[in-house]
């Protein structure tokens, strides 16, 4: 029988496809996933080492299987990804629960290990005594100690971490050629990597030390996966990198290994222009090349758009392409970090608060065009509190927002990684209170700027990709599952009845208040009416968007893109109906 799998994943959209491309790898390989951890016999952990928070999840639901695995010694504990690089041999001495290390770059040696550690834990499972009920009165820290004490001799058979990536001979692109393209994995979207790793160093990231140097994959392999996730239904496409606008392919330094060629390691450059005289000549696919070519030669893919892009080294041609070509989406997501000339000097970013509002403004010039319904789009990053920081350096951030106007910003309170220059160098002098204060102050002002920016789309009608039931409506139903309640949405609000108070025949409910007829009752006649359901939707601005439709259509509807006409916004979302 297949052996069941738990994958939970934390972090960012790269860590995603990472997971997307793991599950694809085991499934092949006849292993079994379930949504229940309970229930699995292998829990791996797809880990992100960028902020505190995530990793902190992660030692806590390691804690909570070291206790389990005292009465399930065949579990196997794999940590994945970042966190398994940066650190290493330190989280096996924490966490001997743990069987399995591999880092983000050495995900394709993951079947080997996972081999190893299930064979060796159901060697110990079958020597190992039956664990009495007893047990569960015993102290947790006692159970913790059973643990580590049970596995700390096994570590030498049931670990590994192999070597770093090497470009030369690129075992981990295989990975990536090998991804599955059923449609049922995907739903019409699907993420693609076209960059791995970072070569800009900023002080506070981890990522160029847990995901190594920039490394650029060939033109023809990203095509390839394209027409391939094409032929399989998928509709939209988002290509991924560190930094995606680095991308570039030098063909005549091209190096074959066994007939696939692999992928290079990216140069540190300063923007597109530069190149183009120092390179006159050699054959070379650059980001804006890479783009024109999936746009026109896989007509399917009605919408592409990548993520994330660096500020500086975003040239004309890119824009050009994105202008010209329909099915690009005009999003861009390109973190500022800080509006602070001195504090982006601190975090190594490479650009000034100048040359980073002149390329907003320059992006705006080559692609906001609302006038045709084609309004750009812009998300950012912002770090709150970064060593040194003063409210002076605050405002100038408050500023920065003013004039960016994103119609979202992912704004975070640092957090010091350690092995980082910033960890090493600068000391954490920005009290939490003051974090959290002016955390609060740039959420609020970017609030009212994503209400404003919304307000401008309110009676426009645009074209939607339909992603699935609504994350709210997802979660009523959850709870409503769990206590006998009917569990309704009504013109994009929810609502639980329970028991006596749930309407049969076209009755009514009680709502905030309000009295609401329900939509999924019966009409005068005592016909029952379909199931009305909360849908979730993104503009290709990113823009998410709710409307209601027949439950019984989500088959048809998910993965599918159609049009909506906006009819308010509320915070970070859009409600409208299908025009």
């Amino acid at each position: 029988m297949p052996l069941p799998v738990y994958l939970e994943t934390f972090g960012c959209q790269m860590n995603e496809l990472d997971s997307e491309l793991v599950t694809s790898q085991l499934r092949t390989l006849g292993y079994r996933f379930t949504p229940d951890a309970d229930a699995a016999q292998v829990v791996l952990f797809n880990t992100c080492s960028v902020r505190e928070l995530a990793e902190q999840k992660v030692w806590s639901r390691l804690g909570e299987l070291a206790i389990r695995k005292v009465r399930q010694p065949a579990l196997v504990v794999g940590v994945l990804g970042c966190m398994a690089e940066r650190e290493g041999e330190a989280l096996l001495k924490r966490m001997p629960v743990v069987d399995i290390l591999v880092g983000p770059g050495e995900l394709d040696k993951l079947p080997g290990l996972l081999d190893n550690a299930v064979r060796t834990r159901l060697s110990l499972a079958h020597d190992a005594p039956v664990v009495p009920a007893e047990l569960e009165q015993i102290p947790t820290a006692l159970k913790k100690s059973l643990v580590s004490a049970g596995q700390s001799a096994l570590q030498g058979n049931t670990t590994r971490r192999s070597s770093t990536l090497a470009a030369a001979a690129d075992s981990l692109e295989m990975l990536d050629l090998s991804r599955a393209t059923a449609p049922e994995d995907h739903h019409g979207s699907a993420y693609v990597r076209i960059t791995r790793g970072c070569n800009k160093f900023c002080t506070y990231c981890v990522v160029p030390y847990t995901r190594g140097a920039e490394v650029h994959r060939p033109p023809e392999h990203i095509l390839d996966e394209c027409k391939r996730l094409a032929d399989a239904g998928v509709i939209e496409i988002t290509l991924l990198g560190q930094t995606v606008n680095h991308y570039r392919f030098e063909h005549a330094s091209a190096v074959s290994i066994n007939g696939i060629v692999q992928p290079q390691k990216g140069r540190i450059y300063k923007a597109n222009e530069e190149l183009a005289d120092a390179y006159a000549g050699e054959r070379v696919t650059t980001f804006a090349d890479l783009l024109k070519r999936i746009h026109d030669e896989v007509p399917a893919i009605k919408r592409l758009r990548f993520v994330t892009s660096y500020p500086r080294s975003f040239g004309n041609d890119v824009l050009q392409v994105i202008r010209e070509s329909p099915r690009i989406c005009r999003y861009l997501h390109v973190p500022a970090q800080s509006g602070s000339n001195r504090m982006l000097q601190a975090m190594n970013r490479g650009y000034t608060v100048e040359q980073y509002l002149e390329f907003l403004d320059r992006a705006r010039q080559f692609l906001h065009q609302p006038e045709i319904n084609r309004p750009l789009t812009l998300a950012g990053d912002i770090i709150v509190g970064f060593p040194g920081e003063t409210e002076e350096d605050h405002e100038a951030t408050k500023t920065l927002l003013r004039k960016a106007r994103y119609k979202n910003c992912f704004i975070f309170k640092y957090s010091p990684r350690p092995g980082t220059t910033a960890y090493d160098k600068l000391a954490d002098d920005v009290p939490d209170e003051v974090k959290r204060r002016r955390n609060n102050e740039l959420l609020a002002l970017q609030q009212q700027i994503s209400d404003e920016v919304g307000k401008e789309i309110i009676g426009r009608t645009l074209q939607v990709f339909v992603q699935g039931i609504s994350k709210r409506q997802a979660k009523v139903k959850s709870r409503a599952a769990g206590s006998g309640k009917v569990a309704l949405t009504i013109g994009g609000r929810s609502a639980e009845m329970a028991g006596d108070h749930a309407p049969e025949q076209g009755g009514a409910c009680s709502v905030n208040g309000s009295h609401i007829t329900t939509e999924i009752a019966g009409d005068e006649n005592g016909r029952n009416q379909p199931e009305i359901a909360q849908f979730e939707a993104r503009t290709d601005g990113d823009l998410i968007v709710h409307f209601d439709a027949p439950a019984a259509e989500s088959d048809h509807l998910v993965g599918s893109i159609i049009d909506i006409s906006i009819q308010s916004v509320n915070g970070l979302s859009l409600t409208g109906r299908r025009a």
